[in-house]
């Protein structure tokens, strides 16, 4: 079994090499049972990113990178996973804001109990969560508009730390349009409408943000955009039920 650890990064030359080696040492660290690779997904760079990362793979065996020309996260996801030879493909914020510790919570599932994608939430009673006020308003908003608009019963779709199968993502891709930060939604959404079988989990979550890399989230800016968001994924899943 082969499971890939796939980092998106957009212009994060400061934290790169010390978060990827961070990682490294955590799998190197825990004998894992399974074949695992790091794969460091680059899209749509104007910082030194690239050359960063081609050192890294050039220095270890366990890593590779994929340069995709276009900027998101959900381009740069997509794009990698409908080519992966994986079994299971896990994706992780380059901030690791989510414990490593919280990895084989996110793995288990899938391996013992056949879950076929898991989620982690910052948002369950046992999660942990250090972060600013403003990010948290805007996760509790945002989640509450999901489940008024799509009906669904999960607390948080917008964790960046998700895990799931290779086969089952491929059949769900042509469903996902969203080439950014709303990939995660359409991700859960769809792999519910389709009847896949999914885990959340409570994470340990810490605000990781150096001086230079402030949040961009506006609330209402980005509320409204993602009301519409919401909205059209509604209207799509309808179309397809008629």
């Amino acid at each position: 079994m082969l499971i890939e650890f796939c980092l998106p990064v957009h212009n994060e030359e400061r934290i790169l090499k010390s978060n990827v080696l961070k990682l490294l040492d955590y799998c190197n660290s825990q004998n894992f049972n399974f074949d695992w690779q790091i794969i460091i997904i680059n899209n749509g760079l104007t910082d030194n990113s690239e050359k960063i990362s081609q050192g890294l793979a050039d220095k270890y065996k366990n890593i590779k990178i994929k340069n995709i020309k276009q900027s998101g996260k959900g381009c740069a996801l997509k794009l990698y996973w409908q080519n992966s030879k994986a079994d299971i493909v896990i994706y992780m914020d380059i901030d690791l804001a989510v414990s490593l510790n919280n990895i084989s919570d996110l793995i288990q599932p899938i391996i013992k109990k056949n879950y076929d994608l898991v989620i982690g939430s910052r948002l369950l009673p046992n999660s942990k969560i250090n972060r600013s006020f403003i990010r948290e308003l805007s996760s509790q908003s945002y989640n509450f508009l999901s489940r008024m608009v799509l009906g669904h019963h999960f607390s948080d779709l917008q964790c960046g730390f998700k895990a799931i199968k290779v086969d089952v993502f491929k059949k769900i891709a042509p469903y996902i349009q969203n080439e950014k930060w709303f990939f995660d939604t359409e991700l859960i959404i769809f792999s519910n409408y389709f009847g896949y079988k999914i885990k959340e989990i409570p994470v340990d979550w810490q605000e990781n943000r150096y001086d230079t890399r402030k949040s961009k989230i506006n609330i209402f800016r980005d509320g409204i955009k993602f009301l519409g968001n919401l909205i059209v994924l509604r209207i799509r899943i309808w179309y397809n039920n008629h």
